[in-house]
């Protein structure tokens, strides 16, 4: 199982690179990553050295985008999401123009840009802050049902994986006497990206941990139906797809 998720991993890096594309504008360098923001258009970043290294933005795209999508971030709560989740991944906001960036030596730029990109796509999908049905953030629903049945758990943990790069989990369930550590994703919008993202953070930490550990995420069907190719992806990289409206079924596992 562990060559066959190396292999996996391997198999990702290489996809990464071919599917990366750079184009130089004056003093800066275009990335364009491949991975889609909910428009299904790629997302970029922009680089520039500096004295001391590199600086990395998204330009202010990404909350722009979001603000002319009728999300905005000006309520004490979405603020405070919003600085949290940056925070997640060591990204810092140019108050002046809305921007997410990151100062990097040479050492760790492959770090840092990867961790952009991860904050790029989960601020984006604060767009379903907008949605009316949505009455709370789901990541909020899930550890209130953590916590409403009795699940011990440690919030928003991160693993360096077996890449050097940092791995996210919204939960962790400690081992128990019947049950080993349990990972836990909130995925607020079940969609290819997030699947892709996913995949390589459980294949790239489970190397480094147990061979009995396990993985769930959870999926928010409140506002649609999970694809079932989502679902199927999920299963075939060794993570328990779990639909928001199906959780009661893994509340034993996890609790116990």
């Amino acid at each position: 199982m562990i060559e066959e998720i190396r292999l996996l991993t391997e198999q990702y890096h290489a996809w990464l690179r071919e599917k990366t594309n750079l184009r130089a504008i004056e003093d800066w360098v275009e990335i364009t990553a491949p991975f889609l923001d909910r428009h299904n258009d790629y997302i970029q970043i922009y680089v520039k050295r500096t004295k001391n290294g590199y600086f990395l933005t998204d330009d202010g795209e990404t909350i722009d985008d979001l603000e002319l999508s009728g999300c905005t971030l000006d309520s004490p709560k979405r603020k405070a999401l919003l600085r949290t989740t940056l925070n997640g991944f060591g990204v810092q906001l140019d108050g002046n123009n809305k921007a997410l960036v990151v100062r990097t030596t040479a050492k760790d730029f492959a770090l840092k840009k990867h961790n952009l990109l991860q904050a790029m796509l989960a601020v984006n999908d604060l767009f379903f802050l907008a949605t009316p049905t949505v009455a709370s953030l789901f990541s909020e629903d899930v550890q209130a049902w953590l916590d409403d049945s009795d699940i011990s758990y440690d919030p928003k943990v991160k693993y360096l994986g077996k890449s050097g790069l940092d791995c996210h989990f919204d939960f962790l369930i400690p081992r128990s006497e019947i049950h080993p550590e349990r990972f836990l994703l909130s995925i607020g919008n079940p969609d290819h990206n997030i699947v892709r993202q996913s995949v390589f953070a459980w294949g790239d930490t489970r190397e480094t941990r147990s061979d009995d550990s396990l993985a769930y995420a959870i999926l928010n069907d409140a506002v649609k139906p999970v694809a079932g190719k989502v679902l199927t992806a999920f299963l075939e990289y060794g993570l328990q797809p779990v639909p928001w409206s199906e959780r009661e079924s893994v509340r034993e596992e996890l609790a116990a």
